[in-house]
């Protein structure tokens, strides 16, 4: 019975049994697998996300590419038609240079048979003085400086636009977008509401585009929302604006008269190419958008 106690007490006293080599490989196997699956659930992690944020930024990048290649478009397009009417301008200018010089050289020749006359009188009466020339090349200036202080002084006067005074439609199409400052309206381009400070008319491209009224040609502009655009100093702080066009043959500074020729209707800008081709009509006073339509004739 003691001896059996002894074996128990000698049992309990020996220890944790120990591993044999086998079991410890085991383990450390276990243990390695275990490493390697958590550091490919990493790898795939970082992947995951490290994806998404390549496809973010590559889709970032051909938007942003997208948009500068719209603009250096509109640019170029811009560009070109500013080249163009320069050229038309410049060509007009060299045509009215060249009809000046005519009437000149012209003018010179009579200039030289006068000069001969009054020689020849000179001549027979004895007299050199050739004060009479002098006296009558005076008076000539006289006249044509009269003359141009007339045109100027009409120049002004046609430029007289009122409440009361009616402007023509410059096309004959429908209107598309009407005035409207006090509410937005909805531009289908945009796919959004705006206010919209003028009215936008249909038309087809090649159209005639009309003056209103009777005017002087402030500025010729180019804008990326409504193209080549004329505007037209009516007077009294009166102005209007017409966008869209193309083959412009006037010039800053001309005087046009309702029924003038202004332009062509154009291909639309990129702001209107839902609403297709139409000419863009902007009337302001003191430079305040005004409904036009409170001015126009009746159809």
């Amino acid at each position: 019975m003691n001896d059996n106690n002894k074996m128990d007490r000698g049992k309990e006293h020996a220890g944790p049994k120990k591993m044999t080599p086998r079991q410890k490989q085991k383990r450390n196997r276990k243990a390695t697998l275990a490493a390697v699956l958590c550091f490919v659930a990493a790898i795939a992690i970082v992947g995951t996300y490290t994806m998404r944020d390549y496809k973010t930024v590559k889709k970032e990048g051909e938007l942003a590419k997208a948009q500068l290649e719209e603009q250096k478009k509109a640019l170029e397009e811009a560009s070109q038609e500013a080249s163009g009417n320069a050229q038309k301008d410049s060509a007009s200018e060299s045509g009215t240079d060249g009809a000046g010089t005519g009437g000149k050289a012209q003018k010179s020749g009579s200039g030289a048979g006068t000069a001969g006359t009054a020689s020849k009188n000179a001549a027979t009466a004895g007299n050199t003085d050739g004060s009479g020339n002098n006296g009558n090349q005076d008076g000539n200036s006289q006249t044509n400086g009269s003359q141009q202080a007339a045109r100027t002084a009409g120049s002004a006067s046609s430029a007289n636009f009122t409440s009361d005074s009616k402007m023509i439609w410059p096309v004959s199409g429908t209107v598309l977008m009407n005035y409207s400052m006090d509410k937005t309206v909805y531009f289908a381009t945009l796919d959004q509401y705006k206010y919209n400070p003028a009215l936008v008319i249909s038309g087809a491209e090649g159209d005639q585009v009309l003056c209103g009224a009777p005017g002087i040609i402030k500025s010729i502009d180019v804008t990326a929302q409504t193209g080549t655009t004329v505007t037209v100093d009516l007077g009294n702080g009166y102005e209007v604006l017409y966008g869209q066009l193309k083959e412009v043959p006037v010039k800053v500074g001309d005087q046009v008269e309702a029924k003038s020729i202004l332009g062509y209707i154009g291909q639309p800008t990129k702001y209107y190419s839902v609403e297709g081709c139409n000419v863009y009509m902007e009337l302001r006073k003191d430079g305040t958008p005004v409904n036009p339509v409170d001015y126009m004739t009746k159809r």
